[in-house]
């Protein structure tokens, strides 16, 4: 097969290169490439032309590459590979999961009594059907009252800091740092701070059915 100059092989042809990534398994490895190739560069703030002085490329071809174009050879791979420190595999595997990070204050905070004695930060910025999980800040003295979830809620409580108390299904108990209590999440509930001192815990409730 005849190549370009600038090391990438000629365009497939257009009636060619309409196959799907089902018959034509060179598809699924042009679009991880693009995929990796844009990903990996916009990570290190490159830009198109100055990944390919790297790469000791034209920029024409990367710019093909990026859109899932050309063949290249495994000279223009290596190259890139070489500018990316990456290995040939990474990159043409399949994109992994991208990170999302949320910063300080970009979750939910609820002010639950209306003057900050008691804060509930959410901890899932993706709904996830039968789970919520909740950070619980509780000045000295303060209380609040839980909300009973559905039927067959499990709730688990655990104090990250100071002293939790939970009342439950007609019980008292103190949860201290490092405890973790297990309490039906479908009665009615309340948690407190009779400590001097701020107490954090962590509230995961989860549906597990009425049958479990």
């Amino acid at each position: 097969m005849s190549t370009t100059s600038d090391d990438t092989a000629t365009a497939v042809p257009a009636a060619d290169a309409s196959q799907s990534a089902t018959t034509d398994p060179t598809a699924a490895l042009a679009e991880n490439l693009a995929a990796n190739l844009r990903h990996q560069r916009r990570t290190r703030g490159h830009t198109q032309q100055r990944l390919a002085e790297l790469a000791g490329l034209p920029r024409s071809t990367l710019a093909n590459l990026e859109v899932g174009g050309g063949n290249p050879t495994l000279a223009v791979l290596g190259r890139l590979a070489q500018a990316l420190q990456l290995t040939l595999e990474e990159l043409l595997a399949a994109p992994r999961a991208r990170f999302r990070v949320f910063r300080k204050g970009e979750l939910p905070l609820l002010d639950r009594n209306g003057d900050r004695s008691v804060r509930v930060a959410k901890l899932l910025p993706d709904p996830l059907p039968g789970m919520e999980i909740d950070r619980l800040e509780l000045a000295a003295g303060a209380r609040m009252p839980g909300v009973p979830h559905h039927a067959g809620t499990r709730e688990y409580l655990y104090c990250e800091r100071g002293v939790l108390t939970l009342w439950a299904s007609g019980e008292r108990v103190d949860v201290r740092a490092g405890d973790l209590v297990a309490f039906p999440g479908d009665q009615p509930h309340a948690y407190g701070n009779g400590g001097s001192r701020a107490a954090v815990g962590f509230s995961v409730v989860t549906w597990v059915g009425t049958g479990a």
